[in-house]
């Protein structure tokens, strides 16, 4: 008994086990459009609300509930038929957070279209390249642009101040589109990993791709828009001070999740910036010289650098679904391919910034229209930016 008692006394006295984060709320239909739930105002049922680990679906009052901090950031999978009338992502700060979305009804119908970009490497240089593609979006007048990674010149060998003048620049450049934007993230939007060059510690509090985050938002995320359902990958992984294609184990099943959410027969694309399949290493040829050789080794293992390492890790998620179309940037030239073992086609864009020319061709620089028909996608339209 009096070893019972001692044992009672130390559990009472021993500090409490540190609380996993809540994160909970209500996605509302926000008829006023002013971003904030006003009475008579309802919740709307089974929309996906992620913090880029656990996936839930909303009640059928609108509210939800999400047990863990993730990624520091918690978003809504912005439902067909509807568009975010506020932010469609919120940081999730201390134990307890509070994050209500609102949506409106609208956005892309049966029939819409989007274009795929990549590539922008903003600099002022190069900024006449990213008011093109915005003028363009006003003229093709899409549902949305997805623009698949290296979205400015550079941040992985550069200070603080030069890599975040570049990320402000990309936004101020591209804020006055009145069309979406989905962005994920490129190698050059990881921030400071080649340290000998960029002088920034692997401790300072954006290194990586916390950057991103704080700028961007999520680095991985769906969203759905026509009855089709939209995943955006970060195919980008870091070792030591390189970056290789690899989808991380976190990211892998927090997808398994998000596309066990997805009802058969829905139509799913993905868009990341390395490729999960491409030929056009080959093209290109060999590299074995700085700064980003073909291969590398990481635990052991070596493999191909400029495609996504464990893409069949990926495919194996998405056996059984609706899964026609996989977008890429990174190779800056469009490139498509198709395999008799599975009817998804491996697309990457060209690059934005300007034309590649690569393996006794020229590339050159433009984006890719897409029309979806009642789920159905067409082949594309490859649209020159038509400027030097």
């Amino acid at each position: 008994m009096k070893w019972l008692a001692l044992c009672v006394a130390a559990a009472l006295s021993a500090p409490a086990a540190a609380q996993s984060p809540v994160v909970s709320g209500v996605v509302f239909l926000d008829r006023n459009g002013n971003g904030q739930r006003d009475a008579g105002e309802a919740g709307v049922a089974g929309v996906v609300v992620s913090n880029q680990d656990a996936v839930v679906r909303t009640g059928s009052d609108g509210s939800y509930r999400l047990e863990g901090r993730g990624a520091g950031l918690v978003f809504v999978s912005i439902p067909t038929g509807h568009v975010a009338s506020g932010a469609w992502f919120k940081p999730i700060v201390g134990a307890s957070t509070t994050a209500d979305f609102g949506v409106q009804r609208g956005g892309a119908g049966e029939s819409f279209t989007f274009i795929h970009a990549s590539d922008t490497h903003i600099a002022e240089a190069s900024r006449a390249r990213s008011v093109r593609l915005r003028a363009l979006a006003d003229s093709v007048r899409p549902a949305f642009v997805l623009i698949t990674g290296d979205l400015v010149r550079d941040a992985l060998r550069v200070s603080e101040a030069e890599a975040t003048g570049y990320y402000e620049l990309f936004a101020s450049t591209m804020k006055a589109s009145p069309r979406p934007i989905w962005t994920i993230p490129g190698n050059h939007e990881v921030f400071g990993i080649e340290r000998d060059k960029s002088g920034v510690s692997a401790d300072h509090p954006l290194f990586g791709r916390q950057m991103y985050r704080k700028y961007r938002g999520p680095d991985y995320y769906s969203f759905n828009a026509g009855g089709v359902h939209f995943i955006g990958l970060n195919t980008v992984d870091i070792s030591d001070q390189w970056y290789y294609g690899h989808v991380d184990s976190v990211q892998l099943a927090w997808l398994a999740r998000d596309v066990a959410m997805v009802p058969r027969g829905t139509p799913i694309v993905t868009f990341n910036h390395i490729p999960l399949y491409s030929a056009l290493e080959a093209m290109g040829g060999y590299v074995d010289a700085p700064p980003a050789p073909s291969l590398i080794t990481v635990g052991g293992k070596t493999n191909y650098r400029h495609v996504v390492s464990n893409a069949r890790d990926v495919m194996a998620i998405m056996k059984g679904h609706n899964f026609p179309l996989a977008l890429g940037g990174h190779v800056h030239m469009r490139e498509e391919l198709r395999y008799a073992a599975t009817s998804t086609r491996f697309v990457q864009a060209a690059a934005v910034v300007g034309p590649n020319p690569t393996g006794g061709f020229s590339h050159p620089s433009g984006v890719t229209v897409y029309r979806v028909t009642r789920g159905r996608i067409s082949e594309g339209t490859f649209v020159p930016l038509g400027i030097p």
